[in-house]
């Protein structure tokens, strides 16, 4: 069964997606909290620190993005599946960036890089995701992202295998650093920012 695609039902399907992106931004922001709270607990990893602003800025140009979904005539319960599904990869990646404990780990060093596998396996999930949802919007809102777009989630999903396999803090700091510029010029340059 389709509902029209009204206010409310966009009202509807926001509230629920921003419980969800909420708890992913809590989560990130108790883990910082925490090491601000103990710096000396645990070693802090500043390849790990650009992730989880990597994440920031992914979950809040994710929920600006998701505007569009306005543009959608008709809205399914597959639609709203998905659409949730899409919000609780946000927040199963906080959740490896900040686990509840690593007291089994010498800092956050040793507990990224031991979960790189399942952190950028999801990441790369993450992005064939986004393309899905790009495309959920429709043909002329693709066009309109031009050739990067489609590009851009294609060199992350694979630099995402690249970095699951790999344990090189070298490809791990490059990676960071070259992702967080190019996501900061990629929203501003989207958003006529500059």
């Amino acid at each position: 069964m389709q509902a029209a695609a009204t206010p409310e039902v966009y009202v509807y399907i926001r509230t629920v997606m921003s419980m969800v992106i909420g708890l992913s931004l809590a989560r990130l922001l108790t883990g910082l909290g925490g090491i601000v709270q103990s710096p000396g607990k645990f070693r802090v990893y500043w390849v790990h620190l650009g992730w989880v602003a990597s994440m920031f800025l992914f979950i809040i140009h994710f929920w600006w993005w998701e505007y569009r979904l306005q543009s959608l005539a008709v809205i399914s319960f597959g639609v709203y599946l998905f659409l949730i599904n899409f919000c609780c990869l946000f927040f199963f990646l906080c959740v490896l960036i900040f686990p509840t404990t690593i007291e089994d780990y010498g800092g956050y060093e040793e507990y990224f890089i031991s979960r790189r596998r399942w952190f950028f396996g999801m990441l790369a999930v993450t992005y064939v995701v986004d393309f899905l949802d790009t495309l959920l919007k429709g043909k002329a809102y693709l066009a309109a992202l031009g050739w990067e777009y489609p590009v851009r989630n294609a060199v992350y999903i694979v630099l995402c295998i690249v970095a699951a396999w790999t344990a090189n803090r070298r490809f791990h700091a490059a990676f960071v650093i070259a992702g967080l510029l190019y996501q900061i010029t990629w929203i501003f340059r989207l958003y006529d920012l500059i």
